[in-house]
């Protein structure tokens, strides 16, 4: 039985699914009582006598989720590269559209010349997508600007996006995506522009909450990213990984060396990669999107995660060239029927799982007492019906700190 609280809103007639400890540990016939933007207490409705609050929402049914966690996207770009998926369809190789001027440097050219302005209001555009499906925390990349200033405009962006929106918005300077043109001869030589101009001033004005490289054979090397990471870490900046989306070069064991919060991507992991990843507490990351676009044949080792109890996230990886993700719930459906995932394991993915992957987990990703206010009602009878259906757009109710949007 609740004790006397006095709050701003309690919400009842619904079923909480709560995420706590990534299980769905239901709570039936639920109350959430809400001070502050965060929740002060949460129970069974019948314990709930003895809240007062100055307004009531009784939703007559259906389920209460945490607000969705899409932990990977990058939303900020110029342009997009539909013509570049229907060649491909025709059968274009990728080489042969890059050479073209084609590819990620197509996107590199568009974002450099986008404005501020433009940036932002192209990504708001997608991200309501994302928003009116219960999403209330993302993480949005740099990576497409490839130069000093594009990077700190997409940066800039993604700060003013999160002034803008009914979310919580995370920045992650991903300079370390590609190569730039100018530098095609000298990789090394962008390695240091990051490492000795790129990431100070990031920090000093406060544009990242993580770094991120791509460790790849067609990006940058195991050493020129433990680089970066070096720095990042020196100037008290997390840091995050693509590794081992199309080859095993141990990039996910070196992420887990520099106590990454996460490892994205991972087809090619190999136990030891998980092994050093459950040791230092590294989220992996599965982007079922890119997967999915790509024809990928290689699966994720979703069974050694299980094994050595590494948490899996899932998320959007929303970007114009490999994951034209807008759908945050596809992802769960592609997540279960490409890699296997549970339904359970699949919503942990996008709530505690997706916080942790952003060091949030200790205010987001669950409804627990203390945690953020960010919640939605859904009129479903149980959670898997958020994985079982296929594309729509379900209705729901999205509580963002406390208040309905």
């Amino acid at each position: 039985m609740a004790g006397e609280i006095s709050c701003d809103s309690i919400w009842t007639g619904a079923d909480l699914v709560t995420m706590r400890d990534g299980r769905y540990n239901l709570i039936e016939d639920g109350a959430i009582a809400v001070r502050d933007g965060k929740i002060a207490w949460l129970g069974p409705r019948a314990e709930a006598a003895t809240i007062t609050a100055r307004e009531h929402t009784d939703f007559g049914g259906g389920i209460i989720t945490p607000g969705l966690v899409d932990c990977h996207t990058h939303l900020v770009f110029g342009g997009d590269r539909s013509h570049e998926f229907e060649q491909r369809l025709n059968g274009v190789s990728y080489a042969e559209i890059a050479a073209q001027g084609g590819g990620i440097i197509s996107t590199v050219r568009a974002t450099r010349e986008a404005s501020l302005e433009q940036l932002v209001s192209s990504a708001r555009r997608r991200i309501e997508h994302l928003l009116a499906e219960g999403v209330t925390t993302l993480e949005i990349k740099s990576g497409y600007g490839l130069d000093e200033s594009s990077e700190l405009r997409m940066m800039r962006a993604i700060r003013q996006i999160a002034q803008e929106i009914p979310a919580d918005v995370l920045s992650t300077c991903l300079a370390a995506h590609s190569t730039p043109p100018e530098f095609k001869q000298h990789p090394d030589g962008w390695i240091e522009v990051i490492c000795d101009r790129l990431l100070p001033q990031v920090a000093a004005e406060g544009l990242a909450d993580a770094v991120d490289a791509f460790c790849e054979h067609l990006a940058f090397s195991p050493e020129q990213v433990a680089r970066v990471f070096t720095r990042a870490q020196a100037l008290g900046l997390p840091v995050k990984l693509h590794a081992e989306q199309l080859s095993s070069l141990g990039g996910s064991a070196l992420a887990a060396r520099f106590n990454a919060l996460s490892a994205d991507h991972l087809e090619y992991a190999t136990e030891s990669d998980v092994q050093a990843m459950a040791e230092h507490g590294t989220v992996a990351v599965l982007l079922p999107g890119a997967f999915y676009l790509l024809r990928e044949t290689q699966l994720p080792p979703v069974e050694l995660f299980r094994r050595y109890q590494v948490p899996m996230a899932l998320a959007s990886d929303a970007n114009p060239g490999t994951s034209p993700a807008l759908s945050l719930r596809l992802m769960l459906n592609m997540a279960c029927t490409l890699f296997r995932f549970t339904p359970e394991e699949a919503l942990a993915g996008v709530t505690l799982n997706g916080a942790r992957a952003l060091g949030l987990e200790q205010s987001h990703g669950t409804l627990e007492t203390g945690k953020v206010a960010n919640f939605v009602h859904w009129p479903l009878a149980r959670p898997a019906e958020l994985i079982y259906w296929l594309g729509g757009q379900l209705p729901c109710q999205v509580i963002y700190r406390g208040e309905k949007q």
